[in-house]
């Protein structure tokens, strides 16, 4: 049902980097500033774990070399 409303359109390389880059921004709530900004990191892990981006749905944009139709 997810792959009908929001389906899946980031690659495995992409989805490594969000998780990572969301790792370290999430890292700024604890570590450095100590701001509330830092929670943005938590969309990025999320999209990276799930592997579907609403913005990237939004602009039909794909990172996935064959994507998936059903």
């Amino acid at each position: 049902m997810l792959d009908k409303i929001l389906p899946r359109n980031l690659s495995v390389a992409d989805r490594i980097i969000r998780i990572l880059l969301g790792l370290a921004i999430l890292s700024l709530v604890v570590i450095g500033p100590q701001t509330a900004w830092g929670y943005l990191g938590l969309v990025l892990v999320a999209t990276g774990l799930i592997g579907r981006c609403a913005l990237y749905g939004l602009f039909g944009i794909s990172t996935l070399r064959d994507p998936v139709t059903t």
